[in-house]
């Protein structure tokens, strides 16, 4: 039987309203998620925030990304992109190159060995992604989806 968020957090109090709990809740399960993914990719030498790059940019084809684009398709929002991905450049995941015509534009793309890593490391993820809602019915999943669509759109 699953265990309640109190439980976990060794709230003593109850939650003063049911809305405070749920939310807290998303909160609490975001974060098992992150780290859950975090080790299945520490085998790979990844992130999570590097993974997603990588997918972003494999996504992107031959014409790449700017950083801003980039940014603006991450999952979670990062404070420097631009220091994210001097860091993947200095281990070979990605490379950058310049615009000719306006220097300021900065073209990331994915390497051969990014897509290797990407490919070596996505089945593990997905295997550990799947066993988490396993347990769900396909109405479930699909009820989950829209109520989290909901919250995420209201300011």
């Amino acid at each position: 039987m699953p265990t309640t968020l109190r439980d976990e957090i060794k709230q003593t109090k109850p939650f003063a309203r049911p809305a405070d709990e749920a939310l807290l809740s998303i909160l609490r399960t975001a974060a098992v998620l992150e780290h859950a993914e975090n080790e299945v990719l520490k085998a790979h030498g990844l992130t999570h925030t590097q993974y997603n790059v990588l997918r972003i940019l494999r996504g992107a084809g031959k014409r790449g990304l700017c950083g801003r684009d980039v940014a603006q398709r991450m999952v979670s929002n990062v404070p420097d992109v631009s220091r994210l991905l001097d860091r993947m450049e200095d281990t070979g995941l990605i490379a950058r190159s310049r615009d000719p015509d306006d220097r300021r534009h900065v073209t990331a793309r994915i390497t051969d060995a990014g897509r290797k890593v990407l490919a070596d490391a996505t089945p593990a993820l997905e295997r550990s992604g799947r066993a988490r809602v396993a347990q769900l019915s396909a109405l479930d999943v699909r009820t989950l989806i829209r109520v989290l669509a909901a919250i995420r759109e209201h300011p």
